[in-house]
């Protein structure tokens, strides 16, 4: 099996669609055809079905999933530890991040890496965390910069780098803004604006409420924390938001509930070999997490 048909299954499977699997190969769609018959001829086996519109995995095709992703990893890992042997920082590195980590956090690194490595070509993706963990934990990314998971995967690294504290906001003319200080029951009495289900953070804060034998009074919700602070300021609801999101746009809550922080840093696969790259950039990571524990 080579790798451009297994790496033409795997757009195909993930995407559900031989065109778009195209369109992130750069392949025209009877090209993916063509890799994807070549395949099953090697396996004697249908990978797809296809019935009207929809592609679907065979059980031949579930079963070769993973194991392509492996080989896929295994072939890369090769490759980047054969080019680590020169020393050189170059090549590309492929890692992902949050738009607000992406906003607040990363910038001033981002600065320093590409003034310190110009030769490396940064495949910078803006992605939701869960997303971002996937794609470590499938091998498609090196490395990720995201809100990290209360109970992350065995198979991954996670190593903390800032904690945000998150503050209980609302808009300055929000009934709540007159009260001196709060209960969370009180403040299950008012709509709330928060991330999304199933979002790392969104689990953090249901946690709490739930301890307190409380549900969430949810009226509107969205990944994008810059979003969810437009619809607090406006009124549609009180948040938890990152303090730094919060300083002098939004009127802070007095609530009597202990601190609830979240933790940001990086993930990669413990199986993985890392590039020169992506090795240079843990190096940022590191200072950034040393300065912040002295502050």
């Amino acid at each position: 099996m080579d790798t451009q048909s297994l790496q033409a299954f795997l757009a195909v499977a993930d995407s559900g669609s031989f065109s778009r699997a195209g369109e992130q190969l750069h392949l025209t769609q009877p090209a993916v055809s063509k890799r994807i018959a070549t395949l099953e001829d090697q396996i004697d086996a249908r990978l797809f079905d296809r019935i009207g519109r929809r592609v679907t995995l065979t059980e031949a095709g579930r079963i070769l999933l993973p194991r392509a992703r492996q080989i896929l990893v295994m072939v890369d890992d090769s490759r980047r530890a054969l080019v680590n042997l020169g020393g050189s920082v170059a090549g590309s590195l492929t890692f992902a991040t949050s738009h607000h980590i992406g906003l607040h956090r990363l910038p001033p690194l981002l600065k320093a890496y590409t003034c310190n490595h110009p030769e490396v070509r940064l495949d910078l993706q803006f992605l939701d965390s869960e997303q971002a963990y996937q794609g470590v934990l499938d091998g498609e990314l090196e490395l990720a910069v995201v809100t990290l998971a209360p109970h992350p995967d065995p198979q991954l690294e996670v190593v903390p780098v800032w904690h945000d504290r998150l503050c209980f906001a609302c808009a300055h003319d929000h009934p709540l803004a007159e009260r001196r200080r709060l209960t969370l029951h009180e403040l299950c009495a008012f709509d709330a604006v928060l991330p999304g289900p199933m979002t790392f953070t969104r689990t953090l804060i249901e946690t709490r409420f739930a301890s307190a034998g409380l549900s969430l009074p949810v009226a509107l919700s969205t990944n994008y924390l810059e979003t969810l602070k437009m619809m607090t300021g406006i009124g549609l609801g009180w948040s938890l938001l990152p303090e730094n999101l919060v300083a002098g746009d939004l009127h802070e809550l007095v609530v009597d509930h202990p601190p609830i922080h979240r933790s940001l840093g990086y993930l990669m696969h413990k199986s993985r070999t890392l590039s020169n790259a992506a090795r240079a950039m843990l190096g940022l990571l590191e200072a950034a997490r040393d300065e912040a524990s002295r502050d």
